[in-house]
């Protein structure tokens, strides 16, 4: 057991490097990357621009980025510099946990993980305490019922869930359920006013908003857990 343990840890270490060099191929080498989605933005922009000025270029940018400014462009992304130069510095800097900046947010990019974190972690442990206080009583109640018609309709049940990609239910049940009939909010943990509630109104304004995203991740996630339970009788 612990060979496996080790052998599978050990694997850990090529499976990391693989996809990060894959990653690594895909951003720097496909086209439409950081540095020719500036310059198609600086395009729209100059012909904007002509526009509004009656058809005239009302600016230097209207006929090109200048050489310079492109250079410094490319030295912002790291394109300067050779492409191994590029993955070992990228390696390095993952190795030192520096995940750089956000160029649209203009922070560090370990922040903004940090500081999204606890609502990932908090609809992640509410998503696996359902799915599994529904999965395994359900996987258990399907084999005891085997080739019922419990089990069938309650297989059909689940494998529609399973199928249905997450975000696609997630905008489903948004659009439904928060846009037209209103029911839930659209985001948000709490609500604006939730100081000034007491403590159970908290309670019941923080299940309310998280109610539709739990939802979402839970019936894409017991699937598997139902299937393995009932296989497992």
């Amino acid at each position: 057991m612990t060979a496996y343990i080790l052998k599978r840890l050990l694997l850990m270490v090529p499976t990391l490097l693989g996809v990060l060099t894959i990653t690594f191929i895909v951003i720097q080498f496909v086209p439409g990357g950081p540095v020719e989605q500036y310059l198609a933005e600086a395009k729209a922009g100059a012909i904007a621009g002509g526009s509004a000025e009656g058809g005239g270029l009302a600016y230097r940018g209207a006929q090109g980025v200048d050489n310079q400014r492109l250079e410094q462009i490319k030295a912002l992304y790291g394109f300067d510099k050779p492409p191994i130069e590029r993955f070992v510095d990228m390696l390095a800097r993952f190795a030192r946990f520096d995940l750089g900046r956000s160029f649209f947010q203009n922070k560090d990019v370990g922040e903004l993980i940090i500081e999204k974190l606890p609502v990932s972690i908090t609809l992640g442990l509410w998503t696996f305490f359902i799915s599994y206080g529904i999965a395994v009583p359900l996987g258990v109640a399907k084999a005891v019922r085997a080739g019922s018609r419990f089990d069938f309709v309650t297989t059909l049940i689940v494998l529609v869930g399973y199928a249905i990609p997450g975000f696609v239910l997630g905008v489903a049940l948004l659009v439904v359920f928060g846009g037209q009939l209103q029911w839930f909010p659209l985001r948000g943990l709490t609500s604006s006013n939730w100081e000034e509630l007491s403590w159970g109104a908290r309670i019941v304004d923080y299940l309310w908003h998280i109610t539709m995203p739990v939802t979402a991740m839970v019936l894409g996630s017991f699937a598997v857990t139902a299937m393995l339970t009932k296989n497992a009788f």
